[in-house]
């Protein structure tokens, strides 16, 4: 590769990229303004021997924008784990080789996790480039919990297998972070409303692009938003957690204490009552014990 080659532009203005160590780069690119990437990312892609992209038109908007002319290579769902031989053989011989998809942070709903396994395997480097991402983007103009959530990428299409899959999120108290399309949108938003219960959600659309909008509002008024809406480009959506369970009443397991422990002996009682209650098995315990006492 020249030297000529290493350089990429910024608002024409020419720089050179300065060499990479051998490895794979895991390059964070726009989710859609292009001007949302970082000079750490130029200089890589402008550097790297290889460019491996998730489809070669869809970057080369991106690199010709930036001058950067390497060579690009396809490297998707349906060719990876074939390519992860030949890509880690390279890596340690001294390639230098970056990794990029179509939009956002690689991995994230993208191809790559088999490959780095593979270089994982082999004690090969693997070096993360940070930039944009679409779940992180609408998590924090989301206005819903931030310290702790869960990402869990696109739901099955098929609606059976959606409702399965949501269902196993109903008591979840962390934020749940979802893609879906255009298409399935509100097919999605329904069935979330039906599984998931009047919780508070956003949906972010056209994230960093000229049209970006954020919709707030329950599941079930979301739905109803999206039920006759076309809309454009992968959503994300941001649901609530699940609220915390309320405190039962004292009386309530006391009550069921009481009965229990005139058919069971004391920790029997004390472990059913504080399982069915959800309590701590001491507080449970005492209570035993103070009712024991009492006669």
């Amino acid at each position: 590769m020249s030297a000529e080659s290493r350089d990429y532009f910024i608002a024409g203005n020419r720089f050179a990229a300065p060499s990479l160590a051998p490895g794979l780069y895991v390059v964070a690119t726009p989710i859609g303004n292009l001007r949302d990437i970082t000079v750490r990312a130029l200089e890589t892609l402008a550097a790297a021997d290889l460019i491996l992209c998730e489809d070669t038109r869809t970057s080369a908007r991106l690199l010709d924008h930036y001058g950067i002319t390497g060579k690009k290579q396809a490297f998707h769902e349906h060719n990876e784990r074939g390519k992860a031989e030949d890509i880690a053989g390279r890596i340690a011989s001294g390639a230098a080789i970056a990794l990029i998809s179509d939009a956002g942070t690689p991995l994230l709903s993208d191809p790559g996790f088999p490959l780095i396994r593979a270089l994982a395997e082999q004690n090969l480097p693997v070096f993360p480039i940070p930039g944009a991402s679409a779940l992180l983007s609408a998590l924090v103009v989301a206005g819903l919990p931030t310290d702790a959530f869960a990402f869990h990428g696109f739901l099955p299409p098929k609606a059976g297998a959606r409702a399965n899959t949501l269902k196993k999120h109903v008591d979840s108290r962390e934020t749940l972070i979802f893609y879906e399309s255009p298409r399935r949108l509100a097919d999605t938003l329904s069935a979330m409303a039906e599984i998931l219960g009047e919780r508070q959600a956003v949906v972010a659309l056209e994230l960093t692009k000229r049209f970006e909008r954020t919709h707030r509002g329950t599941l079930g008024a979301l739905a109803a938003d999206f039920a006759d809406t076309e809309t454009k480009g992968e959503a994300v959506i941001v649901v609530a957690g699940a609220a915390e369970p309320s405190a039962p009443a004292a009386e309530d397991w006391q009550a069921a204490l009481r009965k229990a422990m005139q058919i069971q002996p004391l920790r029997a009682a004390v472990d059913e009552v504080s399982g069915r209650f959800g309590l701590k098995r001491k507080e449970v315990y005492d209570a035993a014990l103070a009712l024991k006492s009492a006669g």
